[in-house]
Formats: C-alpha cells, structure tokens, sequence
C-alpha cells in the first residue's frame, strides 16, 4: 500500500518567490529518504534534519522507501526553506497528522534537530505571492513581523514541530494580526552638526529634493562623509509601497529585514574593495548586491577612484533605468535599483590639490591619471559635482552656531518633492525625453545662458538635461514654476570641481 501527501511551498528567485508542490509519496521497499527536483546542497541534506526533528517530537519516521518530489522539477531549489513542508508532508502522507487544514496554506521554514522552527530568509516576497494566489502562509514565529507586513495576507506562525502538530490535530488557527509600523527618524545623524559648508549643505539639499546623484571632491577631512551620512535624514519617509518594496528587498538580503527600519530610506556604503559581484548582485542562485539593497535610498561610494573601475561601470545602466538585470545560463533575474548615488573623492593622490595649505606636490600627469580611473560616461551621468573646501580653524568652525537641523531641511525638501509628484508624478531625476520639453523650458534669458556654457564647457546631450533636471529642482525649492537665469546659473555651479590650477 503506498501513501501520498503534498504541502504547498515556495521558492526563492531573486524577489520573485516560486510556487513549489511538496509531494511525499511511501512505498515499501529500502527504508531512505529521496529527494528530487533540482535540490541544492542545503535542500539535500533536509533528510536528515527532518528525521531528527520528527523522532524528537515523539513522531514516528516511516521506515519506508521515501521519496520526495519538490515540483515544478525544473526550478532550481535553495536554501532551509522547504524542511518544514517536507517534514508535515510526511507525517501527513504516513497518516500521523490531518493535512485537510493546509489545503489552502503555504508553508517556510528550517527544522532544527530539536524541532525548533528556525527563520528563513524571504519571507515578505512569499506573503505577497501567497497572498495574490488567495493562499495563507505559515512561518517561523521569527518572521512573523515580516510577512504579517503584506497588505490582507494571512499569516500565521510557528515555533516548534511538535506544537504545530498539536494545532493540526485540534483544527486550530489563530492568524497573526497585520502589522502597522510608524516610520522613524530617530538615530539619524542630523545635519546640525555640519558647520560651516554653506555650499556643501545647498548641494545636498537640493540633491535631495529632486532625487539627484552627488559627487563631493575635497582634501581629507572637508567633511564629504559627514555630508553624505546625513542625507538620509533630510530624505522623506517612504511611502507604504516604497517601504514595502525596500522591506522586500531587505528581506532576501544577508542581514534580513528589521522591523525598526521600516519607513527609513536605506543607506550602503560599500568598501571599495568590493567586487562587481557584491555591488550589483549574482552568484549560481542570483542575490542582491549593494545597489538592490539600496533601492529607494543611498548608496554611499566613498574614495570613488579607489574602486576598480570595470565594477564602477556596472552603475551606468542602473543610474539610466532603475533596474539590474543579472542572467546565468539557467535563469536571468532582474532587481530594482531605484537608488541615490553620493560619491566621495580626493582631488588628487594626494589629496591636497585645491587646498589653500598648497600641500599638494602631484603632478599633472598624476593628477590626470588619477582622475582617469573614473571614465567620463560614469561622471556624466553624475548630476551634481561639488569641490567641498577644508575648514582651516576647527577651533572657529566650533565657536560657530549649529549648522540647520535635518528636520527644517526636511519639511523643504519634502515641498519641493510634492511640487513635482503633483506636477510630472515623479521627480525630476527622472525625466526623459519629451518631459524635458514639457516641465523643464527655461526662460529666454536662462536659454541663453545655458547655451553659452553647453558651448564653453563643451557639454553633452546628457549633460545639458542634467542641468535642466536640477535647475527644475533648485526651481522648486524657490517654489517657482518658472525656470530662470538664477536657477540655471547655479545647476552650472555644480556641474565641475576642477582645482587643477
């Protein structure tokens, strides 16, 4: 007589998570357990801690021939994820436990030899999915918080095997109450502690407000990181989707996702020994890199030059259309990658050159190679460039009064970002093509001016929208729908830091 049992499961393909059939089917034969369907390493080795974890809540491990279908059979499967589904699937198939409750329930998780239900990456992905196909989802206890964050889905939860059955047998649910996080600002580094930097602080301000990428230059110690960790708190809240779309992303990352960052905007800030790999994702079973794990906030590239350069290339397609697409022979994967690039760089090798000490000794074929190791392409698409100036006396930078705290800044840019949500729907970073026309003419006098400095500066097409797109922002901070003489002149401050004389 055999015996047939299936649990539905889920999958882990970069944000998308699968749906996957747990079959269990018994027969007589060599007792074992067999499990097929493109199983990884991780999945292989279930077999042994299901049947630890079975014995140990007082079950009864079928000393039968076991095989384990996890379909569909040609979708790769990863990680601890589908133990628990292999484990109910078994005791259902070996008639120990009633699976009539889980027709419409999906089940994550990692057993551990004691029957602890362990957390699993990826969980919010799958509550979603679940969700959308009218399924509930059962989880670890640990990642409760996590799922019960997508919108009307059921959750519920669960911490040991051996209770799990209890529950089953007694046809008893109680669904875990959805989770309602407030967004926070607290432990963010205020931009009150940045004195002096007048220009800096309009920089990083008006970069905020139209969602514009950043590169700081200055000698060591002009206070570009200090800029740059402060942008966060001059960001807004993120709205529920955002949120939930960064919630996701962090939730299949190496550190998961934390309820406490719920609403906050992400801030990476890779060493620049990272390979292309961790900056935009990959590996056999694709992952996030730096710039996914971003979405929706900062990411933070300090001592730019430093990086290789083939793995700075990789930001040009991200930088243009928001997403990353990373394909393998088996599978291609695309992440989004909506993020705010600040970059932080020395002037020179030294990094001295500009600076009124005149400790700079580079020469020009110094200099020219170092600023070579950033290709022209990667500092076109750039929108703001900065030369942020040393403060000679810190005793005096310190008798100063505190510089503008975040939240003043904060209510600005967040008028300013309505202004263009109400106006374009989406800000001004990302207007292309005959939105420019539309929502970014300048006046007679600024055309003129424009064109005088597209032809002085020798300026690209990509260049001179980008002047546009931040003259549009500086506009609506001055809360003008008009774009002038003034605005354009000051979108051209920012667009160059040579100190080479």
């Amino acid at each position: 007589m055999t015996q047939l049992a299936s649990v539905w499961a889920r999958a882990q393909n970069g944000l998308e998570a699968d749906p996957v059939t747990v079959e269990v089917h018994l027969a007589p034969g060599l007792p074992g357990l067999n499990i097929v369907g493109l199983p990884e390493a991780a999945v292989r080795e279930a077999k042994d801690r299901v049947k630890a974890a079975i014995t140990t809540c007082g079950y009864r491990f079928p000393l039968q021939r076991i095989t384990c279908n996890l379909a569909p059979a040609d979708l790769p499967k990863s990680g601890s994820r589908f133990d628990l589904a292999i484990a109910l699937g078994i005791l259902g198939a070996s008639g120990q436990i009633p699976l009539e409750t889980l027709h419409d329930v999906e089940v994550l998780g990692e057993l551990s030899l004691s029957g602890e239900i362990r957390p699993v990456p990826g969980c919010l992905p799958a509550a979603l999915k679940a969700r959308a196909a009218g399924h509930a989802l059962l989880v670890p206890s640990a990642n409760v918080a996590e799922a019960t964050l997508a919108p009307q889905a059921r959750i519920y939860g669960a911490d040991n095997l051996a209770a799990l059955c209890a529950n089953l047998h007694q046809r008893h649910w109680t669904a875990e109450p959805a989770q309602s996080p407030r967004a926070a600002f607290n432990n963010l580094l205020d931009l009150a502690d940045v004195r002096g930097q007048g220009s800096a602080r309009r920089a990083l301000e008006v970069a905020a407000a139209g969602g514009h990428s950043l590169l700081l230059a200055g000698p060591p110690g002009s206070g570009k990181s200090m800029l740059a960790q402060r942008l966060p708190g001059i960001l807004p809240a993120l709205s529920d989707t955002e949120a939930l779309e960064a919630a996701a992303v962090a939730s299949i990352g190496p550190r998961g996702f934390q309820i406490s960052d719920w609403g906050r905007r992400p801030f990476r800030a890779p060493h620049h020994t990272a390979s292309g790999v961790a900056l935009v994702g990959g590996g056999g079973n694709p992952r996030p890199g730096e710039i996914t794990l971003a979405h929706h906030g900062v990411l933070f590239l300090d001592e730019l030059p430093e990086f290789d350069r083939r793995v700075l290339e990789v930001l040009r397609e991200p930088l243009e259309s928001g997403r990353i697409t990373i394909s393998r022979a088996a599978r291609q994967v695309d992440f989004p990658a909506r993020f705010q690039l600040v970059a932080a760089m020395n002037p020179c090798p030294c990094g001295w050159l500009g600076d009124p000490s005149g400790k700079c000794r580079c020469t020009p074929e110094q200099v020219q190679r170092y600023r070579g190791r950033i290709s022209g392409p990667l500092l076109d698409r750039i929108d703001l460039h900065l030369f942020v100036h040393r403060v000679e006396h810190l005793a005096l930078a310190r008798e100063q009064a505190p510089g503008e705290p975040s939240e003043a800044v904060r209510s600005r840019v967040i008028f300013a970002r309505r202004r263009q949500l109400d106006r374009q729907q989406q800000l001004n970073s990302e207007l292309h093509g005959s939105q420019l026309d539309r929502y970014c003419r300048p006046d007679r006098d600024a055309e003129v001016l424009l064109q005088q400095a597209a032809a002085r500066l020798s300026l690209s097409a990509r260049g001179y929208h980008r002047i546009l797109r931040v003259a549009r922002t500086i506009a609506d901070l001055h809360d003008t729908a008009d774009i002038g003489a003034p605005q354009i002149a000051e979108a051209l401050r920012y667009r160059g830091f040579d100190r080479s004389a």
